[in-house]
């Protein structure tokens, strides 16, 4: 790979260079995408909840994530802990999951699916259950 200065002279790179050279930019954007009080993109979709209730159960996604969002063979979704920007990126790229593409879900809908999950109940603490606590108790 050549690379080209204002000079204009060919530089000849690595791919370990341009991979170093990605590794250190990299920490700087991340701190960036963080500083407390960045305001969400404008265009950022919030969804409608009750229209992802619908579609959280035509696309069948409580056959691995469960009702609840929360049981099952899928990735555990409530607490939702992912913003919906991450929520679409790991739909559509997921790692155990056949993933879906805009044309079969698109971003709008995803958004409404995030927007339903946000709804549903937190499962309670292990200290907030009386029966557990009972028995641990008696140990």
């Amino acid at each position: 790979m050549k690379l080209l200065l204002a000079s204009c002279r060919p530089i000849k790179l690595s791919w370990l260079a341009l991979v170093a050279a990605a590794a250190l930019m990299l920490p700087a954007t991340a701190v960036k995408a963080q500083t407390p009080g960045a305001a969400a993109p404008a265009t950022s979709p919030t969804g409608n909840a009750k229209n992802g209730r619908e579609l959280y159960l035509k696309y069948s996604c409580y056959a691995c994530h469960g009702y609840s969002g929360q049981n099952g063979p899928g990735t555990r979704l409530v607490p939702a802990r992912m913003t919906v920007p991450v929520f679409t990126a790991y739909v559509r790229n997921p790692r155990q999951m056949p993933p879906y593409t805009a044309k079969v879900v698109p971003d709008a809908e995803l958004a409404d699916i995030w927007a339903y999950l946000q709804t549903l109940p937190r499962s309670p603490l292990p200290r907030d259950i009386p029966l557990l606590t009972q028995i641990l108790n008696e140990k």
